[in-house]
């Protein structure tokens, strides 16, 4: 019992449990007032038609009493008495004795009233202590004579306390309904937070796999579910990146360190003089450069994964920025034996970061002409082609060109930081052209693909279109 009580207390406790409990309580104050309100107003209204009633048979039998002798308007009362129903009649003479009626004497509750009121009798052949209740009212019809007239409104008191018993019972089971649902949510409820509990500690505790359970009733819980998986796919993703990382830099950033070391050392061993000197300086500056050029890459993919370069946003022209990135790199193409085309639309208006929107465009382009020169081609020089188009309501910005290609099955990871193919690692780079795009892409809610170019690689870049 101490377990169940716990989880009721427990289930008690949630939000869920107090919203139902706080809507039933204000729907049974409020069904209480109606239902108050209607009850009044039943018996307010009932109370008048029998007091009306009373009047008019008061006036009716003032003007029979007018009309006829005493002896012929006491059988006049006498055979209203003998009518079952509830009308009640007292008769008597200026003595005091009763003449007609089915009461035994003038109620004691009215005696010396001439507006009436209501009072307690018992009918003939009623056993002790089933007194009834009654409304009489005096009637005035002179000569000393008395009479009372009245109803019987037992069964209508009667009545109306099995109302109020049926409305309370209903309150109480309504009441009682109410904490069974409000428990069944709560629990409910809890029952779902316990699993994303569970899911939380799981991951704390190093399985970063684990997802929160969506049962596909599309409600609340089930969104912040799936924005709580998002949210893990995404950390999952950077500790991922995070490892990857490392592991890259472990394995080609040392190369470089090594190279610049020894480079230096050899610089000092070696007795050339100033010349020799002046060379190794710098050939350690040259490296020095290349490796802040990787850490300043690096710095950019941070600073765009978080997203802290939204204020620097602006609209312009697509088209324009792509052919002005594309044509400064037509010199190196050329100088590299390959033909630059570019093919750009008008009016393709986003709203980014024209930096690096073109940072991103100038990477593809470099890339492109750096892998398109490594091939072997006949005498006519290979074309890289640039393009900025608008297609389906998106800006579609492509760089193809004619080198050795990505596989299929290497091209998401290409687009990782620090990645670089093993046909590409005698080469000089870094690994951060390409995610360098795919952080432009993700910053501005657009996509990177990667696709064959028969022969050669097409990297297609999408951002939105400016609203």
């Amino acid at each position: 019992m101490t377990a169940l009580s716990d989880l009721i207390l427990k289930t008690m406790a949630t939000q869920a449990f107090r919203v139902a409990a706080a809507s039933a309580a204000a729907f049974l104050v409020v069904a209480t007032l109606i239902v108050g309100t209607l009850f009044w107003q039943t018996n307010t209204l009932l109370t008048d038609h029998v007091v009306d009633e009373l009047r008019g048979e008061a006036a009716e039998l003032s003007q029979e009493a007018a009309g006829l002798d005493p002896v012929a308007f006491a059988e006049r009362i006498r055979l209203r008495s003998r009518t079952a129903g509830t009308s009640l009649y007292f008769l008597a003479d200026p003595s005091g004795r009763r003449l007609a009626g089915n009461l035994e004497t003038v109620p004691s509750e009215i005696a010396g009233s001439h507006t009436g009121g209501v009072f307690r009798y018992r009918r003939d052949g009623d056993a002790a202590g089933t007194d009834r209740l009654g409304v009489a009212m005096p009637v005035a019809i002179g000569a000393g004579v008395t009479l009372v007239i009245g109803r019987d409104i037992d069964d209508q008191l009667a009545l109306a306390a099995q109302i109020k018993r049926t409305f309370l019972w209903g309150f109480g089971a309504l009441a009682l309904a109410a904490v069974i649902a409000g428990l069944w949510a709560g629990r409910s409820v809890l029952r779902r937070i316990d699993l994303i509990n569970a899911t939380t500690r799981s991951i704390m505790a190093g399985d970063l796999s684990r997802r929160v359970p969506v049962t596909g009733s599309a409600d609340e819980l089930d969104e912040l579910s799936q924005s709580l998986n998002g949210m893990l796919d995404r950390i999952e993703q950077l500790m991922n990146g995070l490892r990857e990382v490392s592991d890259n830099i472990a394995h080609d950033l040392k190369t470089p360190l090594n190279r610049l070391r020894n480079g230096a050392e050899a610089a000092l061993r070696e007795s050339r003089g100033a010349d020799g000197y002046r060379e190794g300086l710098e050939s350690t500056i040259e490296k020095a450069d290349d490796l802040i050029k990787t850490f300043n890459a690096l710095l950019l993919i941070a600073r765009l994964e978080a997203g802290v370069v939204e204020e620097s946003a602006e609209v312009f022209d697509l088209g324009r920025l792509v052919r002005d990135v594309a044509e400064l790199y037509e010199p190196v193409a050329e100088e590299a034996g390959l033909a630059l085309a570019i093919e750009t639309g008008d009016g393709i208006e986003i709203r980014a970061n024209r930096q690096l929107v073109g940072q991103a465009v100038a990477n593809l382009a470099d890339n492109a002409i750096k892998y398109s020169a490594r091939v072997e081609h006949g005498p006519v020089p290979p074309v890289i082609t640039v393009k900025a188009i608008a297609r389906n309501g998106a800006a579609e910005i492509s760089v193809a060109d004619r080198g050795p290609g990505i596989e299929a099955k290497d091209r998401d990871r290409a687009l990782r930081r620090f990645v670089r193919l093993e046909k590409s690692r005698t080469q000089p780079g870094t690994g951060l052209g390409l995610s360098l795009v795919a952080a432009v892409a993700r910053l501005h809610n657009g996509a990177v693909a990667l696709e064959d170019n028969d022969p050669g690689l097409k990297v297609v870049l999408t951002l939105p279109r400016r609203a």
